[in-house]
């Protein structure tokens, strides 16, 4: 399925090595996975892929190109990027990368950076008023685009650090779902790299030299409680390999008649 004859744009100049084979065999693989189990394609929809310029959107791209070239994804692509406005941003890096490519896309510029650091106190993390600001322009520009659903590049990484999160933080059993109706029901949020780790993520984008964005908003601040979750992540992973992968596979074999939610199970009448 992915010999290096007929390819898209976005693979050309891929290491030759059995190593990135391997590498990108397994992301294309899980992504397909991932879109097959929580049922997120239906044939002739339009999706939005939000294309931030960081590794993983990058990775996101290249695998459902990937999985639409092969006839394996019956859907139409439309790549996005907000620009946020964000002091020194690279605002021609996408637009020149997209179009040296071929992938139809829409850039909207949308100064949300000065609203966010205007809105914010001092000391407190923008992330979450920055994702509502995005998430709102993005659910319009997929309304204007004819688009069913938005497609966001979280990992399986983001979707174990949101469990802890709110775990620790929120008191709640809670993280990223895979697939989720936004609330006016009329489009579907889509993580179609669920099952795919960030290492590579990373591996991946670096093997095949993607300009890479940095974000210099959240990614400025310290003592971010997600930065701590990760960091504990890691030390975990670094005692004992595989954690992730155990911690991954919990969310995915939940048993409501052993937690203690009576909402999700009938106690009383058992």
């Amino acid at each position: 399925m992915l010999d290096h004859d007929d390819i898209h744009p976005l693979f050309h100049g891929a290491p030759d090595t059995t190593e990135f084979r391997k590498l990108r065999k397994r992301i294309v693989r899980l992504t397909r996975e991932a879109i097959e189990t929580y049922g997120m394609a239906r044939r002739g929809e339009r999706w939005l892929v939000c294309l931030s310029g960081g590794k993983d959107s990058y990775t996101l791209l290249a695998a459902l190109t990937e999985l639409q070239w092969r006839g394996l994804l019956p859907v139409e692509i439309l790549a996005c990027n907000l620009d946020q406005g964000q002091p020194g941003f690279p605002a021609t890096v996408l637009p020149e990368f997209l179009a040296r490519m071929g992938v139809p896309h829409r850039i909207e510029y949308q100064n949300t950076y000065s609203v966010v650091v205007d809105k914010v106190p001092l000391g407190k993390t923008y992330c979450a008023l920055c994702s509502r600001l995005r998430r709102g322009h993005l659910y319009r520009i997929a309304r204007e685009e004819g688009c069913a659903a938005v497609v966001l590049g979280h990992h399986r990484d983001d979707i174990i650090e949101t469990f802890l999160l709110n775990l620790f933080h929120g008191g709640k059993l809670a993280a990223m779902p895979p697939k989720l109706l936004n609330d006016e029901g009329d489009l579907y949020v889509h993580r179609p790299l669920a099952l795919v780790s960030e290492a590579d993520c990373g591996r991946f984008a670096r093997a095949m030299g993607y300009p890479i964005i940095p974000c210099d908003l959240c990614g400025s601040q310290e003592g971010l409680q997600r930065a701590q979750i990760k960091r504990m992540v890691d030390e975990w992973e670094t005692r004992s390999p595989g954690r992730r992968a155990i911690l991954f596979r919990a969310l995915t074999q939940a048993n409501p008649s052993h937690l203690l939610d009576p909402t999700l199970f009938d106690f009383r009448g058992l």
